[in-house]
């Protein structure tokens, strides 16, 4: 039995070697067993990997080269994201549908999500569904793919097309710049589509970035300013950075 099972999960690693990402049902059906059988199995060995949304993924080492984003900006500026957060879990309400975009600032918002009843999460990364998986009262959905390392997200096809069949209330956006000629922008171009589709569907999209982002640009644009109908960031966003952004007709939150 340990034998076999060894086997299993030497397969499975292959097939992340190369893919990235495998569904929960075809890996039972390469493998010849159930899917509560794949599920034990790589359950066993949290180490080597996890399963999110269906789709199994390789554990992130503690250092590598594709996930040095994430991880050398996780504690950049985090008091100013956990302002932003803070101002912006106040917008939420009960009953609400909200997309909540990749990064490291939006786990600090998913973090408020257990005080507000009866709402909706839609996501496409890992560790804001890591998070929202363990509050009982809000409904996940995770938007599932190809994985990304460098923002810990998935990205597909399907998963677009499963965003346009879902009603969201609240999009809350992340971004790793933000400029009042050049828009807003992001490192990762795999970002894009995801996030474009989330802003063309939700009733209200909001921009949730401290304040140090201001004035910079990354290489892949996703949107203008005017966009989006608020921002809420940090007060160290300098009195010329606001008197910018007033002329996009932005609500501009930062206390």
């Amino acid at each position: 039995m340990t034998d076999r099972r060894t086997q299993r999960l030497d397969q499975i690693a292959e097939i992340l070697a190369d893919r990235g990402t495998l569904r929960l049902r075809d890996a039972a059906e390469v493998l010849s067993v159930s899917e509560m059988t794949v599920r034990r199995d790589i359950s066993a060995h949290p180490e080597r990997f996890g399963c999110y949304g269906g789709h199994i993924v390789a554990a992130p080492a503690e250092t590598t080269e594709r996930s040095y984003v994430l991880d050398r900006e996780r504690e950049a500026h985090s008091t100013g994201k956990r302002i932003a957060c803070d101002l912006a879990s106040a917008f939420i309400e009960p009953g609400d549908t909200l997309f909540i975009d990749c990064g490291t600032t939006t786990p600090h918002l998913a973090r408020r999500l257990g005080d507000v009843e009866n709402i909706t999460v839609v996501c496409y990364a890992i560790n804001i569904a890591e998070i929202v998986r363990r509050i009982d009262t809000v409904k996940l959905i995770l938007l599932g793919g190809v994985y990304h390392p460098s923002s810990a997200s998935f990205e597909s096809t399907e998963a677009l097309e499963t965003l346009r069949r879902i009603g969201i209330n609240k999009a809350f956006m992340s971004a790793g710049g933000f400029h009042p000629e050049h828009g807003v922008s992001c490192s990762n171009f795999h970002e894009v589509a995801i996030k474009q589709e989330a802003m063309r569907k939700a009733v209200t999209t909001t921009l949730v970035v401290d304040s140090s982002k201001y004035g910079k640009v990354r290489p892949a644009w996703f949107a203008e300013l005017g966009a989006f109908d608020r921002i809420f960031t940090d007060p160290g966003l300098e009195p010329a950075a606001r008197r910018a952004l007033d002329d996009f007709g932005l609500t501009i939150v930062t206390e």
